[in-house]
């Protein structure tokens, strides 16, 4: 076994290699006096950090406050750069670890891989019938959105990336003495270019620069690692299982919202959509015409060596005269699957150009079978032919259109559309004035017409041609890239079942939902509501059941297989009610739903809108499966994977590798595990769902008294945080609020988090979750057992105070103090952050009792030095952050020069703390 003791080692000699270099780079390009200035400040906030002094404390903000251009700047750099750095080796750090598990001859099995889950499925006897059931039903689904996009640009991406192939390659025990100085040269340049690297993007990045960086990862990670999570299942059981030959079915996906997202974001019209299309095609055709060039010079057998199936031979011969000029053709005849490659280079090249090409994935894939099938039979059967293989695992998983993308706009919009073309063609001269009842009479009446109810388009006001054109741009995709590429229409803020029978009459006139004169129905589209308020989590079992009750829409789900869709948001939700409702409201609400909708014999699929952030319902991915009630995962989970996580997880394969096996792990022991429950009649305790309600509800009054309830509140969040400067970062293409509004309700989640994340109150991420719970723990010796077992026994309940107590090692009060400089009225900002102060010791108090911790994070002492080791030097960036905004603020000084310190700071603390919004 690896001796625990010397795990973090290495990580310490990298951060301090690094570190060395990067004084090197400081010494010579702002000299001397910058590299002391530097060292200064990190050697006082490390002693601040482990013993505080008030005069310490002043000195420091003192001989900050009094750094001037250029050297203010440059400091501020240093220590961002410094973040950057130490990301890396920890990345690095975690791939040496899964390697020396690999490399481990005791048989040691790393935790949360794909061999934990299925020497866990031995160890309970399950029997191969079930344990491919269970396969069968696999599913996760991981939808990859752009707001916010990556804090750090793609170029500085680059250099990180360098970095840590660098890094990885000074573990080879091998190198000489010439190679490592060669190394330790490149590593140097490196770290010098991400110096003289710009790191602030001059503009907004449009949406179709938001697509170029999803693809990013699609082309440098995902095409490669999804295929081999998939072989790692298929060996893992096959070394488990060896007298049987199992059928890993495509359980893993990515989608993408970025290019289909409409909702609060002008920029997305349905040209943006299609442009994104087609990019996505693009690509896939691109990383096709690469593998099979290669498969063409591996497959060099020739006729006279084996025996191939004539009718291969045959239909290659036909192939050739329809598809190929003489100059095209492979020229040796006896060389059959060269030939049949050629055939299907040149195919695979028109697509999109001509009658040539392939019209569907499907005939690529038919080809690639077809190839396998007969290469095969010259194999011994346990020796498979994994390169052709792959690619045809590749082609299951992007088809032609690479990441299926959601299309999302709001509830609003297809009301005001609906209220016009109903209003136009005599049917109800005010729809949207219409009660709920009326509302869905109406809509089922004219569903249940065959007949089109649009006229003319120019008919209409802009705004309803815009939303109808959505609806034609999705019928034209099915037709150009295939059903795949847009399966799902989610609806934002839906609140009654009204809304989600506005897009089916939508999808109706654009003819994407049919009903024929026969009766008989065609439906392409799923139709998914997005419940996102703690009032419309409340609402949604009834919503849901309403339109179950429906004939017209039964009628639709049946021809989507009985499947339901539905996206549960945990942003809003914590905005408006606080995390421990909100992440209780969210459980409850699936349980709900998912009993409701076993009676309608519908199987739901839940998609989590969870952000990157702790504020935002943000954690490891196999965490966010494990805390999900397990009787809803077994039609499949799908969970966003936000803009800001994406470099963190997949920017570098093996780290993407090892984040989708985690992933893969945990779903199939939780389906596993809600298998064995199913059969025991597994329901939660009735303490502990009486402990958690209480809570909740204690919780949700404590919150929503200082968020709604106290008038200065709003004036506090804007003033005592780097609110008003965000919108100068350039992160993303959507405006910070819905409608340009000022209000609370219309601001986003995401600057909402992010601001307070800067500020180090971290409040969205625990906020009132304290009172909470120790409400119910203070009342008798038993309720705090409860609330222990609950921990020791509920993944639910685990995930959710191990994220209070990440989110609370990440604050830190005493730099958040620094922050009331900004508040005006001193006497709002002293009370407010009383209440906060208070709330905050209150959490951390009870969170210990909770888990028998002496300190935050004892339980996982990786992730709690990773804190400790970041904490101090945040703590500069935030005093110049204060000071800066202030200078701005007072003097109204917005010079670039300072404005530019400011987002620099923001960039800073965002790779320090590693979250953004």
């Amino acid at each position: 076994m690896i001796d625990v003791v010397d795990r973090s080692a290495p990580l310490r000699s990298d951060v301090k290699k690094l570190g060395a270099i990067l004084g090197e780079v400081l010494v010579h390009h702002g000299g001397i006096s910058l590299f002391n200035k530097v060292e200064e400040i990190r050697e006082t906030t490390k002693l601040l950090r482990s013993e505080f002094n008030e005069e310490t404390y002043s000195q420091l903000k003192e001989e900050i406050r009094l750094l001037k251009p250029p050297m203010r700047e440059q400091v501020i750099r240093a220590f961002s750069i410094y973040f950057h750095i130490i990301n890396i080796a920890e990345q690095n750090h975690r791939i040496r670890r899964f390697r020396q598990y690999q490399l481990a001859e005791d048989g040691a099995i790393q935790p949360a891989s794909i061999e934990s889950a299925v020497a866990y499925i031995k160890e309970n006897n399950f029997s191969p019938e079930v344990i491919q059931q269970v396969v069968n039903d696999l599913s996760i689904e991981l939808i990859i959105t752009a707001h916010p996009t990556e804090a750090t640009k793609r170029t500085v991406l680059e250099v990180q990336k360098r970095i840590s192939l660098l890094l990885r390659d000074f573990d080879n025990p091998s190198l000489t003495k010439k190679e490592r100085r060669k190394l330790d040269d490149s590593l140097f340049n490196e770290i010098t270019a991400l110096w003289q690297t710009d790191e602030l993007r001059h503009r907004k990045p449009t949406v179709l620069d938001e697509v170029k960086n999803g693809l990013y990862y699609f082309d440098q990670t995902l095409f490669n690692v999804l295929p081999a999570i998939h072989q790692e299942l298929e060996d893992k059981l096959e070394d488990y299982y060896p007298d049987i030959e199992w059928k890993v079915p495509n359980f893993l996906h990515f989608g993408s919202w970025i290019g289909g997202d409409r909702d609060g974001n002008p920029h997305v019209t349905p040209e943006i959509t299609w442009e994104t299309l087609k990019l996505q095609r693009s690509l896939t055709l691109k990383k096709y015409d690469t593998s099979l060039v290669d498969l063409m010079k591996r497959f060099s057998q020739s006729t006279t060596r084996i025996d191939v199936n004539e009718s291969l031979v045959q239909s290659v011969k036909q192939e050739e005269a329809k598809y190929l000029n003489e100059s095209e053709a492979w020229p040796v005849e006896g060389e059959i699957y060269r030939r049949k490659f050629a055939v299907m280079l040149k195919r695979l090249r028109e697509v999109g150009k001509s009658e040539l090409g392939y019209q569907h994935a499907e005939e690529l894939l038919d080809d690639l079978t077809l190839i396998k099938e007969d290469a095969e039979q010259h194999q011994p059967s346990n020796r498979k032919l994994k390169t052709i293989r792959k690619l045809i695992r590749q082609v299951q998983l992007f088809g032609f259109h690479l990441a299926t993308l959601d299309i999302r706009n709001h509830s609003g919009e297809h009301e005001a559309a609906i209220t016009e073309i109903l209003k136009v063609v005599g049917i109800t001269d005010d729809y949207a004035a219409l009660s709920e009842e009326e509302k869905l009479a109406t809509l089922q009446n004219v569903l249940k017409d065959p007949r089109p109810v649009t006229l003319l388009q120019e008919d209409y006001s802009k705004e309803t041609q815009e939303v109808f054109n959505v609806f034609q741009m999705i019928n034209k995709a099915h037709n150009e890239f295939g059903r795949r590429s847009i399966e799902v229409y989610l609806i934002s803020m839906t609140q009654s079942a009204s809304d989600l029978l506005e897009v089916l009459l939508l999808a109706k006139e654009a003819g994407i939902y049919r009903l024929h004169a026969d009766g008989t129905v065609e439906s392409h589209l799923h139709v998914a509501p997005l419940l996102e308020t703690v009032d419309d989590l409340v609402a949604g079992p009834n919503i849901m059941k309403t339109l179950f009750e429906m004939d017209i829409y039964r009628s639709h789900i049946e021809k989507r297989g009985n499947h339901q869709e539905i996206m549960l948001g945990y942003s809003d939700g914590s905005k408006d009610g606080g995390t421990l409702t909100a992440n209780w409201k969210l459980f409850r609400a699936q349980q709900e739903i998912h009993e409701m909708a076993r009676g309608y014999n519908v199987a739901l699929k839940f998609f989590h809108g969870r952000g990157g952030s702790l504020g935002r319902g943000g954690g490891p991915l196999n965490r966010s499966i494990q805390s999900q009630p397990g009787e809803t995962l077994g039609h499949g989970v799908k969970i966003t994977e936000q803009g800001e996580v994406l470099s963190s997880r997949y920017l570098l394969g093996d780290i993407a590798y090892r984040n989708l096996e985690q992933a893969a792990s945990a779903l199939l022991q939780a389906s596993a595990k809600a298998l064995q429950q199913s059969v025991q009649g597994h329901v939660l305790p009735e303490k502990w769902e009486e402990a958690i309600t209480h809570s909740s509800e204690i919780a949700l009054s404590k919150y929503q008294s200082l968020v709604f309830g106290d008038p200065d509140f709003l004036t506090y969040f804007k003033q005592a945080t780097p609110l008003g400067e965000l919108g100068a970062l350039n992160i993303g293409s959507r405006p910070m609020s819905r409608k340009g509004s000022q209000r609370f309700e219309d601001l986003r989640a995401i600057p909402w988090v992010f601001a307070w994340t800067q500020s180090r109150q971290m409040l969205p991420a625990w906020y009132a979750a304290g009172s909470g719970l120790n409400s119910y723990a203070s009342q008798s010796d038993d309720h705090l057992k409860t609330l222990q077992d609950m921990y020791q026994n509920w993944p639910f309940f685990q995930s959710t105070i191990n994220n209070l107590q990440m989110a609370l090692l990440k604050a830190d009060l005493t730099t958040a103090k620094e922050y009331l400089h900004l508040v005006q009225d001193h006497t709002i900002a002293e009370r407010i952050f009383g209440e906060i102060s208070h709330e905050y010791e209150t959490t951390k108090e009870v969170l210990l009792r909770i888990t028998g911790n002496e300190e935050l994070l004892d339980h996982t002492p990786a992730i709690k030095e990773s804190v400790y080791r970041r904490n101090p030097y945040v703590d500069p960036l935030n005093f110049l952050q204060v000071d800066l905004i202030q200078k701005m603020r007072e003097t109204d000084d917005q010079s670039d020069q300072l404005l530019t310190e400011v987002l620099l700071t923001i960039n800073g603390v965002a790779a320090g703390l590693v979250n953004t919004g």
